[in-house]
């Protein structure tokens, strides 16, 4: 049920979700674009009875649906984890923190992700679904973060991280604010987002306190 006005997000994976509380369905789409009227997708997935599934796609979510389902490389749904502009404006992430890193490890995955692109062929590199937080015993009070880190800091304490895919950089995944004007993430979050320091403002996150958590490792199938 994709609307004229839908826009992807901005970047080249052009992503977009949507979410159907009248039914209960999602669907995710990867390089999304409207060419002569008419919607285009290079991938996705859909989920029936999304309230009830297990947080990613299966065999089960949708008649015909196939395992290497969704818009992500871990078949973790794209708005799990997913940054809303609606927690921003609370002042507090109730859930995981979805995270991208680059190399990750490949042949291997580790619950709940489903499948992996991971490349890096050693022990030591992160298999995709791993998951962090923060020391539970750390005083977040105590370190002066800005309160964009802060919310998010409270986050992977409380809710944890989740690699979700291999990216570029590493990336936690917020909501598209384009849809929106003014920009709310001006805002939200502060000068830091206005003039470009975004990445320095990440770079106060405690990323050295990140605990990994047991893995239940999965052999990578192709």
């Amino acid at each position: 049920p994709l609307p004229a006005s839908a826009r992807p997000a901005a970047g080249t994976d052009a992503h977009l979700t949507v979410w159907q509380p009248a039914t209960n369905e999602l669907w995710e789409f990867w390089k999304l674009r409207r060419e002569n009227g008419a919607w285009h997708t290079m991938w996705g997935g859909a989920i029936r009875n999304a309230t009830a599934s297990p947080g990613y796609f299966t065999t089960n979510s949708w008649p015909g649906a196939q395992p290497y389902w969704g818009a992500t490389a871990t078949s973790l749904p794209l708005v799990g984890g997913l940054i809303r502009l609606d927690d921003l404006r609370q002042g507090h992430i109730d859930h995981a923190l979805a995270l991208g890193i680059p190399q990750t490890r490949s042949g291997v995955y580790t619950s709940p992700a489903e499948r992996t692109d991971g490349t890096v062929a050693s022990t030591a590199a992160v298999p995709e679904g791993a998951r962090f937080r923060l020391d539970p015993h750390l005083d977040l009070s105590r370190l002066g973060l800005p309160p964009f880190v802060l919310m998010l800091a409270q986050a992977a304490q409380a809710h944890g991280v989740v690699v979700r895919d291999t990216a570029g950089a590493v990336t936690f995944y917020g909501e598209d604010p384009r849809p929106s004007s003014p920009n709310p993430y001006t805002s939200l979050i502060g000068p830091s987002y206005d003039n470009g320091s975004l990445f320095s403002l990440l770079a106060r996150f405690p990323w050295n306190h990140l605990q990994l958590l047991q893995m239940q490792l999965h052999t990578a199938h192709h």
